[in-house]
């Protein structure tokens, strides 16, 4: 069994995977971007500790060093003691005063000890190579191409102190006939270089990119090679939201917290929101799991079962 949660916090990211392996994940990380999500942040603290106890490999993702990213990074090392950081190659800066936790991030960036450079096709044991003493994660990272010109730019600002959105990577996560697909706050531009490399990379669930807005609207050539089964919309503002009306969505501005609960014939998912029924696109499980706190939606089932 494997888990994925993405957390509602806001107009920011925060997402875990307990594997069905000996790994977990923690993908970004806004614990206080606005005062409310303060008292929320001990509650998501202690749920990431019991989930991950007993892991031997922990890593922490960070797709690009935006605020509503990072924020609390200084509390999860304190917490965690971050010992794998996974991050795209980059010398993003800000301009004027620098917060804790982007300091924190640029620690952990230029730490050679702890640090790991994300781009296509980037292999490393227990990410995604076994042997014999534990199995790969199931994580792969199709974007960045570290040469293509766009992206180059995109680097070229983030360290100018302008918007690093465009250096984030895709990551892809595979768990058995199931899959999943963050892009971060990649924008439709670079989603359009990303897609020109991409072939066939057919995927269960991809998180909308810049938190479901319209600015980072995946284009059509990219949705159909990705085909998902559910596209994820998150909490942005609403009138800058895009809705994927061609796609079955769950949107987190209402439905909350989103758990997605995988084995090898179903996943079902869970939501926070007892009052949220949408359910497009998918299908009664009546052995589905439970989990306290969280509303059974649907399950999506693995046709290859």
């Amino acid at each position: 069994m494997s888990k994925v949660k993405s957390f509602s916090v806001g107009a920011g990211d925060m997402f875990y995977i307990n594997h069905n392996s000996d790994n977990f994940t923690t993908i970004d990380c806004s614990l206080e971007y606005d005062e409310d999500s303060k008292a929320a942040k001990e509650h998501i603290l202690l749920e990431l500790q019991k989930e991950m106890n007993g892991k031997g490999i922990t890593r922490f993702i960070s797709t690009h060093p935006d605020e509503d990213h990072i924020s609390g990074l200084t509390d999860y090392d304190e917490k965690f003691s971050i010992l794998n950081f996974y991050r795209v190659n980059n010398n993003a800066c800000k301009n004027g005063d620098e917060s804790e936790d982007f300091s924190k991030y640029k620690e952990l960036r230029d730490d050679e000890k702890k640090q790991f450079e994300l781009k296509k096709g980037c292999t490393r044991r227990w990410m995604n190579e076994s042997d014999g003493e534990r199995q790969g994660s199931g994580l792969n990272c199709l974007w960045p191409i570290t040469n293509n010109k766009k992206y180059q730019a995109a680097l070229s600002d983030a360290e100018e102190g302008k918007s690093p959105n465009n250096i984030s990577p895709a990551i892809k996560y595979g768990c058995g006939n199931f899959s999943f697909l963050w892009m971060g706050d990649m924008e439709t531009d670079m989603q359009e270089e990303f897609d020109k490399e991409v072939t066939n990379s057919h995927v269960t669930v991809v998180f909308a990119p810049h938190h479901g807005r319209k600015s980072g609207h995946i284009p059509a050539s990219l949705m159909d090679k990705l085909s998902p089964k559910i596209v994820v919309v998150g909490e942005a503002p609403s009138d800058e939201l895009d809705y994927y009306k061609n796609q079955n969505t769950i949107t987190q501005n209402s439905a909350g917290d989103i758990l997605f609960d995988v084995n090898s014939e179903y996943m079902d998912i869970f939501v926070s929101n007892s009052n949220y029924t949408k359910t497009d696109g998918m299908t009664n499980n009546k052995n589905h799991s439970s989990h306290e706190g969280m509303t059974y939606l649907g399950s999506i089932a693995n046709n290859n079962a």
